[in-house]
């Protein structure tokens, strides 16, 4: 019978060849969407482990003592005890190494992060970092290759001159760099240099850990993704992207099913057993399904370089990253015609236990109303987590609200043929139109049928509308304020990190007239601090806050957003917030001597810029080359974009699954539609033969894929915007915000495409219901 079931898939004339076709190249869609999901999974661990070598350095115990992990100025690790003398150590086998001296930095040009790294060897077996042959020595660089583009491209005194105009001495290898757009860049210098820095470590190794694969407490903040991160990115893809992908695979194995059926049931008439007859239409499977899956590694290497080009996590991939696993090719060769099989065997129950069913084509049972408990099953679940509250640990979090809205997911392919039958009752109820009630009547007949060719769209809309609700509520109420564009463009350089932890920070009498001097540049304020600067003498309105300090009122006339001086004032007392739009605050005047503020301890640097990058790229040079290491002057624009960088990446993911939802849906309700159509080809030859116009014929099935689609579209959107709530009020406690016109606008675009789609099937109706289909079929 394996031999009959392989022959019967081939043999079979031109309709079984093209049959044949159209499921494998259905399959192969699918099959090549699951690989390239599979592939961006693994893309996503191997980039996170390229942050793992600037771990080093980090110390621990600042988090464990309730520190900011970024140390001193917030992003640079503090230092840890220095290590032992390698010489004085006992003698474990190993070789000794020479301590490395190692600063991490964060630097940043036209709101674009670089990583920044100052090392001093301290003899020839310092370790070394992945990807770098030799480390720099003083006055040299090594730096990745789009570090390097940037530097040639860029003028010295806006970036080269952060990092004295070294030499490039190497280029960073792949290994290294989490995408091949990563800005880096290891700066050589002395021992001497690093040691009194305040921000440098000595380190005998290299970190090897990756961020997701160490506690919290053990790895740095803000390098790369931690495992909590890495599995909501995981969890998330695998229940929105997975469930759509398998229905669609599910409907290409079910096309011409109906034709199958009857082919296999007049087997079972002439004698063949039920494992026969299973046997038979598991090898027809499996023959498409193989041939599908082959193809489908086809499909995937030529997505590859298109989704090499999307940055997902923000930074794209490596190619090298975005790969398959062995077990991945073989788990996908294996399961996707196993599947196929399976589900074969269990769509022909029919023929086994009825062939004379089959033949006549008895209308199966009504659905129940039964089938609307797994999905209320799913919202009940989500509320009483709303009511609840959330699990204690973040993987049960995920377990718990992911788990709930694939049970939400599978509940609506559950409950929609229950719809359809309704929406089928009241067209037959409402209407004495003929193209109704042939609509009507074929809903009601199968409402599987008819459900399960827009059960992808239904799915895609159901998850689009989660994460858009999601998301458009998370950023208005996280999103950062809107202020001015002067504002926006003061750069500032915050001190108040390096005054707390003990150092005198002083301001050169050549800083102010060399900031000044840039074209662009309109004003320059600098704040100082000192022991008569309480919080309490502030008298600021209600809302503002920030560190008291004391500022020239000749300097604060050219900052004017930072607010201004009462009348006749030399010196004001001021809240220090670089993020806030002070316009039209009056700052009370402070008792002191304005030659004296050159002696105080500086609090930071506001520099007003026209926004240009010139302007603001050389004060930010000539700015770091007074004040090195510790965190980069940034722009309150700046700030603001990297706040919000966490959001922009929720945003991006969840428009990379709207996107392969939608096409996932689309794929399977043309696949379903043209399979209709061919599977009825006789009884619509029969109707035209009667006197039925195309026209006509065309409208019915227009409604038999409207009604469904409509039906569960409004479920979809409900049961959507439900989950979001449900979802906000128990993690975040968020009320859903309102999404905008561009959301509403794309479910009305996505529901005339899938029109559109029912559509290109009506020249295959022209072609498969002539009176020769009627005659010979």
């Amino acid at each position: 019978m394996i031999r009959l079931g392989l022959r019967l898939s081939v043999a079979g004339g031109r309709e079984a060849i093209v049959r044949l076709g159209v499921i494998a190249a259905a399959i192969a869609l699918g099959v090549g969407l699951l690989l390239t999901m599979v592939a961006g999974l693994t893309a996503v661990t191997a980039q996170n482990q390229r942050y793992a070598w600037l771990e080093t350095g980090f110390d621990p115990t600042t988090v464990a003592a309730g520190q900011d992990p970024g140390g001193a100025d917030g992003d640079v690790p503090a230092p840890p005890p220095a290590p032992a003398d390698p010489a004085g150590a006992p003698d474990d086998g190993k070789a000794a190494v020479d301590p490395l001296w190692w600063q991490l930095s964060a630097d940043t040009f036209e709101g674009k992060t670089i990583g920044r790294v100052d090392v001093a060897t301290t003899g020839p077996d310092s370790p070394l970092p992945p990807g770098v042959d030799a480390l720099p020595g003083p006055g040299q660089y090594v730096a990745s290759p789009a570090m390097q583009k940037l530097l040639a491209e860029t003028p010295d005194d806006e970036l080269a001159a952060r990092y004295g105009s070294p030499t490039n001495a190497g280029t960073i290898g792949d290994e290294a760099l989490p995408s091949p757009a990563t800005l880096v860049i290891i700066v050589g210098r002395t021992p001497a240099e690093l040691s009194q820095s305040g921000h440098a470590v000595q380190v005998t190794s290299i970190a090897t850990v990756s961020p997701d694969a160490c506690a919290g407490e053990t790895c740095a903040v803000g390098l790369g993704m931690n495992k909590n991160a890495v599995a909501l990115v995981f969890g998330v893809v695998g229940v929105a992207l997975v469930i759509p992908i398998l229905v669609f695979i599910g409907a290409a194995t079910r096309l011409s099913a109906a034709r199958r059926e009857q082919r296999l049931a007049a087997m079972r008439l002439v004698g063949a057993t039920p494992r026969q007859v299973r046997t038979v239409a598991a090898m027809e499977s499996v023959v498409a399904a193989a041939a599908g899956t082959v193809v489908g590694f086809g499909v995937f290497l030529a997505l590859r370089p298109l989704v090499l080009q999307i940055p997902l996590t923000g930074s794209r991939f490596q190619a090298a990253d975005y790969r398959l696993s062995p077990l991945d090719v073989v788990l996908v060769l294996v399961l996707v015609p196993v599947a196929a099989a399976v589900a074969s065997r269990f769509a022909m129950r029919r023929v086994v236990v009825s062939p004379l069913g089959v033949s006549r084509r008895t209308a199966p049972k009504d659905p129940s109303p039964w089938r609307l408990v797994p999905f209320a099953a799913g919202l009940l679940w989500l509320a009483w987590l709303a009511v609840a509250g959330p699990p204690s640990t973040t993987g049960a979090q995920l377990t718990s609200y992911l788990g709930g809205i694939a049970v939400v997911m599978v509940g609506l392919v559950v409950a929609g043929p229950w719809l359809t039958r309704a929406g089928s009752r009241l067209l037959a109820v409402r209407t004495g139109r003929p193209t109704v009630l042939l609509a009507g009547r074929r809903l009601g007949d199968d409402p599987r049928a008819a459900f399960r060719s827009v059960s992808g769209l239904i799915l895609a809309l159901f998850v689009g509308t989660v994460a858009t609700g999601t998301i458009t509520s998370f950023v208005a109420e996280r999103g950062p304020a809107a202020v001015s564009t002067q504002a926006g463009n003061v750069l500032v350089k915050n001190l108040e990190g390096r005054r707390e932890a003990g150092s005198t920070v002083t301001v050169p009498g050549s800083l102010v007239s060399d900031l000044s001097a840039v074209p662009g540049v309109s004003g320059v304020a600098v704040v100082h601090t000192g022991p008569d600067a309480q919080p309490e003498d502030l008298g600021i309105p209600d809302g503002l806050w920030g560190h008291p300090g004391y500022v020239s009122c000749d300097e604060l006339a050219t900052l004017p957003t930072w607010g201004t001086c009462s009348p006749g004032a030399d010196v004001a007392l001021v809240a220090f917030d670089p993020t806030d739009d002070r316009t039209g605050v009056v700052w009370p005047t402070a008792d002191v001597d304005p030659a004296s503020l050159g002696g105080l301890d500086t609090l930071g640097v506001g520099v007003q810029t026209d926004g240009s990058t010139a302007a603001i790229e050389r004060s930010r040079t000539i700015v770091e080359a007074v004040y090195p290491g510790g965190m980069t002057p940034y722009t309150v624009h700046e700030e603001q974009s990297s706040s919000t960088s966490e959001l922009a990446q929720y945003q991006r993911l969840a428009e990379v699954i709207v996107a392969i939802s939608l096409v996932v849906g689309g794929c399977s309700l043309a696949v379903s539609a043209a399979g209709s159509v061919n599977e009825r080809k006789r009884p619509f030859s029969l109707l035209r033969l009667t006197g039925v116009p195309l026209g006509m014929l065309r409208r019915v099935i227009t409604l038999e894929t409207a009604v469904p689609l409509l039906a569960g579209a409004v479920v979809a959107v409900a049961a959507g915007f439900g989950t979001a709530q449900l979802f906000l009020a128990a993690q975040l406690d968020y009320d859903l915000t309102a999404v905008g016109g561009a959301y509403w606008a794309s479910v009305g675009i996505g529901l005339v495409v899938g029109l559109g789609v029912i559509a290109s099937t009506f020249p295959l109706l022209r072609r498969v219901t002539g009176p020769e289909t009627a005659r010979n079929d």
